[in-house]
């Protein structure tokens, strides 16, 4: 099993970067960082939320920093090709990643080997937002919230698919976390990715998934799809009808993931300083965070690396233990 992120391994490290004052020099090339071309590698397709995020804020960083900043999608193994390259790149601040948890936190319980360390190959940045994710049900489904799913799941077990986007994907970590509480049984459909997902719910193929409120919402107003739940404390004000799994006794599913940014291990800490502080500024501008936070149903978080690293440590138990209740594992 690959290590699990300790507190005093990725806080230690994320606190040295609190501390750096000093210029911010480009360690190759001379002259203030950044002096040349910046890499951000999204371990995924181009087109999906997070490359839609992370497209958005290098327009922005460019601006700023009056240098190209390019958005390079390295797709494949369940993110492992990308996360392997930037943990192989060379730490001086022109090689990025913006990745989910599956990255940092999932494939690490899912995986008895990684072509990467999740804690001594990357340094964590910040935390962009958490997106939290809605429970979906075809509209053909009696239930209206979970307790009625539940309901009728026991009553009629094996009856109801759900659709995830593989193996150790949120919604199959989620739905699993939800049937071990309850006791029901909904068959497991594995898909490629949310793009299969949600139209095979649309289509009845299976009844339910997980999907962030920007990859559902059209399909909510058509009345094709419902929303019986919807992870985080908070309900979404896109959505203000729509209960948290909390509010409905159902504190411990796995209903959310995130996005956040990393660099390779050895990374100056005042180059993570300037990344953070220069990130964060343009996640709280007042039109960027409508946009590309509220409008597309994030949560916004723009933590600290050290706030961000004693995150990672309890993301990372929480998911060890639905993987284990999952039972799956990706080798």
């Amino acid at each position: 099993m690959v290590s699990i992120p300790t507190l005093s391994g990725l806080v230690c490290a994320a606190a040295v970067v609190m501390t750096a004052a000093a210029p911010v020099h480009a360690q190759s090339t001379g002259g203030a960082y950044p002096a040349k071309t910046v890499r951000i590698v999204v371990p995924y397709p181009p087109g999906g939320g997070l490359d839609t995020l992370v497209r958005a804020l290098s327009v922005q960083l460019s601006q700023q920093w009056g240098q190209a900043v390019v958005v390079d999608n390295k797709p494949g193994a369940g993110t492992l090709v990308g996360a392997e390259s930037v943990a192989k790149a060379a730490p001086d601040g022109y090689t990025l990643m913006v990745t989910t948890d599956a990255t940092i936190t999932i494939n690490p319980h899912l995986y008895t080997k990684l072509p990467y360390d999740p804690v001594k190959d990357f340094v964590p940045i910040t935390q962009l937002v958490f997106l939290n994710q809605l429970l979906l049900a075809n509209s053909n489904v009696s239930a209206t919230n979970v307790k009625e799913l539940v309901s009728y799941a026991k009553v009629n077990p094996g009856k109801l698919n759900y659709a995830s986007y593989g193996n150790g994907s949120q919604p199959h970590l989620a739905m699993e976390m939800l049937k071990n509480e309850t006791g029901i049984d909904i068959v497991h459909v594995p898909y490629k990715g949310i793009s299969q997902a949600v139209p095979a719910v649309l289509a009845n193929e299976v009844q339910l998934t997980f999907s962030g409120a920007a990859s559902s919402m059209a399909h909510l107003k058509t009345g094709r799809i419902k929303a019986l739940a919807i992870g985080g404390k908070t309900r979404l004000a896109l959505l203000p009808e729509v209960p948290t799994f909390t509010e409905q006794g159902f504190p411990d599913i796995p209903s959310n993931a995130w996005f956040g940014l990393f660099a390779p291990a050895g990374t100056p800490p005042d180059i993570v300083a300037k990344l953070h502080a220069d990130i964060s500024r343009i996640l709280k501008d007042t039109d960027f965070m409508q946009r590309q936070v509220i409008d597309k149903g994030y949560e916004l978080v723009s933590s600290r690396p050290d706030q961000f690293a004693a995150f990672l440590t309890a993301d990372s138990s929480r998911n060890a233990r639905a993987v284990k209740i999952s039972g799956v594992k990706a080798d």
